[in-house]
């Protein structure tokens, strides 16, 4: 399968004495700031407070994450159980983008209830924010060697026109793999891009459907990337759990696109009606 031709990058940015700060942390606080960053100026546009983006992170951040913790330590219970003392080390990955969404979700349905905010409104004006963020966060999986693919041989990845730096970091115990972590976030990305070039255009999305579309665009991409990994959570030895889900969630956002429209739904940056 090939030698490593270069040495691994190093998960740790920096360390002070017994505190560590890890890439993967770091990577994921940046995805963070640049999504509220870009949250705040879309809702000015929109009359959305900008307190209100800063109130709803202090709750749905910390909630988020531990949703995703949890909902990843479900489905690798067995391990968990017996190294208990790891089940907080969130450093060191294993936290699924589905959970977090949906802790973000229900944290956003609250808010918005208590804050007599359009729920769909505030979805329209995160959505491609979540998605940019996304697409970052998954070069922290990068820098920690996860989220990978089969094996492969170096010709392959280099035959993909994938940089030397990145092929040098899916050496993974003894073997190159499939860069699925850099699969996923040029799909995120380029989601990113394409919500942005349309979500103004005059009439082209109804309220809602900026979420929606993203929903489906990141289930779709999900969907087979998923097909590529070897560290799927698992329902069973056959069904992973995360195909599964973007299944449900492409249906589920497809179909209530199509039955909006046909109810008239107003455009999503009316705020009027």
């Amino acid at each position: 399968m090939g030698t490593r031709l270069t040495a691994a990058l190093n998960p740790i940015a920096l360390q002070f004495g017994p505190f560590t700060i890890h890439w993967y942390g770091v990577i994921i606080a940046t995805g963070v700031v640049l999504a509220l960053w870009l949250s705040v100026r879309e809702g000015k546009r929109q009359g959305i407070p900008e307190d209100y983006f800063y109130d709803y992170l202090l709750w749905a951040l910390p909630i988020a994450i531990i949703c995703a913790r949890l909902y990843y330590v479900t489905f690798q219970w067995p391990y968990y159980a017996a190294h208990p003392g790891e089940i907080i080390a969130i450093w060191d990955g294993g936290i699924a983008i589905y959970g977090s969404i949906l802790g973000g979700f229900a944290v956003l349905y609250f808010f918005c209830r208590a804050r007599h905010l359009s729920m769909w409104t505030m979805l329209d004006v995160i959505a491609p924010t979540v998605i940019l963020a996304q697409g970052i966060g998954r070069w922290g999986n990068f820098m920690n060697q996860e989220a990978f693919g089969v094996i492969t041989t170096r010709a392959a990845l280099v035959a993909q026109h994938i940089p030397n730096w990145i092929i040098a970091q899916m050496y993974i115990g003894g073997h190159y793999r499939v860069p699925t972590f850099l699969y996923e976030s040029l799909w995120d990305l380029a989601g990113f891009a394409i919500l942005m070039l349309l979500r103004h255009r005059h009439h082209f999305f109804l309220r809602g459907e900026v979420f929606l579309s993203y929903v489906m665009w990141y289930a779709f991409g999900r969907f087979f990337i998923e097909g590529m990994r070897t560290d799927s959570l698992m329902l069973g030895s056959v069904i992973r759990v995360s195909q599964l889900l973007s299944l449900v969630f492409f249906a589920g956002a497809l179909v209530l696109m199509i039955v909006r429209r046909r109810r008239g739904t107003v455009p999503w940056y009316d705020q009027s009606k």
